[in-house]
């Protein structure tokens, strides 16, 4: 095996292959040989060749091993996400939550939306994210969250179990609100929501309730707020909106918005609008409210 007057399996010799610990370069630099002869790469350029396959390697391993460890539903990137479906968020929007400054500036987020928006896409993606960056993650819905919490608090072992939700550097929260907590869910929540902000650690979650309702959602109003309060301390509230992922191909949510365009918008019961819009074909009018409604006058 000769190259460019380096013959190469004099270079690499058996006890030197056997020092390589990473066993897919064992596998491979023989057939890296063979290319290096047909193509005369020099010595350096092999090994330098050779060295950039075994790191790739390594980083889809670690990839794979903690994207597993993670135990995402799902594995989304961002780039799979389509921002065309949303009337206001964009991908720039996102900022600081797609770069390492996520993770250690401690930043949070909660991504608010009906069903079938695509809110566990992103977070799930934003984790991923924060995982190619060189973090870890862990991806929990919030009732399996409270229901393991509430369950060691009461067998002794709080603390324990506790840790497993603070550790990961990126945690993901999902569903909350979407199933009905034990009378206890809201004290168990603080507790992970308060350690990570004191460590700085950033967590995401998805609802599809406003937060004005996660007091009756959690069972509690002054936790509820103290949970809320240290989110967004260091985190954004972000809406999603458009169709459902799920049944846009049925045209569901293009006939309500249809049907709710043609309807005449009403506050609190009230007929009509209380603050009517003037057009150019009532310009020079003036309206009054007469009781409960208005008249031209």
């Amino acid at each position: 095996m000769v190259a460019n007057g380096i013959e190469y399996s004099r270079q690499v010799s058996g006890r030197e292959e056997r020092r390589w610990a990473n066993a897919y370069t064992r596998r491979i630099w023989r057939e890296f040989i063979l290319r290096a002869e047909t193509e005369q790469w020099s010595f350096h350029h092999f090994l330098a060749l050779l060295t950039a396959e075994e790191v790739a390697h390594r980083q889809q391993t670690r990839l794979a091993r903690l994207s597993r460890r993670a135990q995402f539903p799902f594995l989304k990137t961002i780039d799979d996400f389509d921002f065309t479906l949303q009337s206001t968020l964009r991908l720039a929007l996102l900022g600081s939550a797609l770069t390492p400054d996520f993770v250690t500036e401690g930043r949070c987020l909660i991504l608010y939306g009906k069903p079938g928006r695509g809110k566990t896409h992103l977070a799930v993606a934003i984790a991923y994210r924060a995982i190619q960056n060189g973090f870890d993650a862990l991806f929990v819905t919030a009732a399996e969250l409270i229901d393991e919490l509430s369950a060691a608090f009461r067998q002794g072992r709080f603390g324990e179990v506790l840790t497993r939700y603070t550790h990961p550097h990126v945690l993901v929260v999902d569903e909350v609100g979407y199933l009905t907590y034990g009378t206890d869910a809201a004290n168990m929540l603080f507790h992970v929501v308060n350690d990570r902000h004191k460590r700085r650690r950033p967590m995401i979650f998805t609802t599809n309730k406003p937060l004005k309702q996660w007091g009756e959602v959690l069972h509690d109003e002054d936790l509820a707020h103290a949970i809320v309060d240290r989110i967004l301390e260091r985190g954004r509230l972000l809406h999603l909106d458009g169709p459902s992922m799920r049944t846009k191909h049925l045209g569901l949510d293009d006939f309500t918005t249809q049907a709710v365009s043609t309807q005449v918008g009403r506050i609190s019961g009230i007929e009509r609008a209380e603050f009517p819009e003037l057009t150019s074909r009532a310009r020079g009018w003036r309206w009054a409210r007469i009781d409960r409604g208005w008249r031209q006058v």
